[in-house]
């Protein structure tokens, strides 16, 4: 991020609004915000930071991503939220909805129909699978979107339609998004105005394998993937078999060979070696709130040791803040990085010869949806991408 010569004023990246750009008058000195209309940079006064200038609108706000982004927004000193639908909830308070949000003073929730889209500059769509396409497709060009929903991760429509049941209903759309696994795609997230957010088992799963496909230490062949995760990954809704007495004191694998993911796991791994990369993997239901572990068994290349692939990792990730290998030895825990926007990682030696084990662990509702998001759009709008999340886990 670039700064004028003064500290009165804080220059974001990526060049000035030109196009269309609307003057407002913000505090007492009367000092001009430029707000936008297309191009995606501009100028904020010190005094209207403090105002949080960029204008949030969030889709979808009364489900579990949506608090989360709420929460996570708070501790933002830009981005404040001035738009929030959902349908079933409209009319409501926020804090009716998520009584945990009581100190915060946001707008009430409105139906969708109803949202004044030039209100705001920035968009989080927190809308189920399936709904969100053809709202985001009616979305004013001039806005940069994040989409935490998976109708824009897959680039084949085709694949989209056999693994979610329905046509994809914004096909040239489709043509501009860019897939959000920040610490992987940093330099396309820059430049893009619609960024599909990664999910929350993928980002667990492409953080540790990328950098190894791409050193060509493991082979791409005989990939496990044993997943678990927090019941809060299934969403908000009353449903039967998250029921406390469903799920209290056992364990529950679900989507067996078929869970949605598995095509988003294998997009990305296979884009890294430029080949078709198949994975077995099982996700598991965990009887706890948050939390998501990735246990995976890989087969390394001729020649390689598990140390080569702990130094490849510690090596890949040394400069980045939210992505942490652990000292040699130390097993990552979901404990961890509660409440957080880190993933924690280690490799171990397995007992079967010329194979190992990688333990991956995230926040589902944060590195896994809400908090990489605010990263992206922190990106996308050229500011630092650690803006607004340096919360530490919560623990215990």
């Amino acid at each position: 991020m670039s700064s004028a010569s003064t500290l009165s004023s804080i220059c974001f990246e990526q060049g000035c609004w030109s196009k269309g750009e609307r003057k407002i008058r913000v505090g007492a000195d009367k000092r001009v915000v430029k707000r936008p209309s297309s191009s995606m940079s501009f100028r904020v006064s010190a005094s209207s930071a403090e105002k949080k200038d960029i204008r949030i609108g969030l889709l979808g706000a009364s489900g579990y991503t949506g608090a989360e982004i709420v929460r996570l927004l708070a501790n933002h000193p830009h981005f404040g939220v001035t738009l929030m639908t959902a349908d079933r909830k409209a009319g409501q308070s926020m804090d009716s909805v998520f009584p945990h949000l009581t100190a915060q003073k946001l707008p009430r929730l409105i139906s969708v129909k109803d949202a004044d889209f030039s209100s705001v500059d920035a968009v989080f769509c927190c809308l189920p699978h399936g709904t969100t396409q053809e709202i985001i497709k009616g979305l004013p060009t001039a806005l940069k979107i994040v989409d935490l929903s998976a109708d824009f991760r897959l680039r084949d429509v085709s694949e989209y339609e056999e693994w979610y049941g329905q046509p994809h209903k914004a096909v040239e759309l489709q043509k501009e998004v860019v897939y959000g696994l920040t610490e992987l795609l940093r330099d396309d997230i820059k430049k893009a105005r619609l960024v599909a957010n990664p999910g929350c088992y993928p980002t667990s799963v492409q953080l540790p394998l990328v950098p190894l496909l791409k050193a060509n230490l493991i082979k791409l062949e005989n990939i496990i993937i044993d997943a678990k995760s927090g019941v809060s990954g299934a969403g908000r809704g009353a449903k039967e078999a998250n029921l406390y007495s469903e799920i209290a004191e056992g364990i529950s694998s679900y989507g067996v060979t078929r869970h949605r993911h598995v095509p988003e796991i294998e997009q990305g791994l296979s884009d890294v070696v430029q080949s078709k990369v198949t994975v077995s993997f099982t996700p598991h239901l965990m009887p706890m709130i948050r939390g998501m572990q990735s246990t995976i068994y890989v087969e390394m290349a001729p020649g390689v040791r598990t140390e080569d692939l702990y130094q490849q990792l510690k090596s890949s990730y040394e400069d980045e803040e939210f992505v942490k290998v652990l000292e040699e030895g130390v097993v990552p825990r979901t404990h961890n990085v509660r409440g957080s926007n880190y993933c924690f990682m280690n490799v171990f030696p397995d007992r079967i010869p010329g194979r190992a084990i990688i333990i991956s662990v995230i926040d589902n509702l944060v590195k896994g949806a809400s908090g990489q998001a605010l990263q992206n759009l922190n990106i996308m709008l050229g500011l630092p991408e650690t803006m607004g999340l340096l919360h530490q886990p919560l623990f215990p």
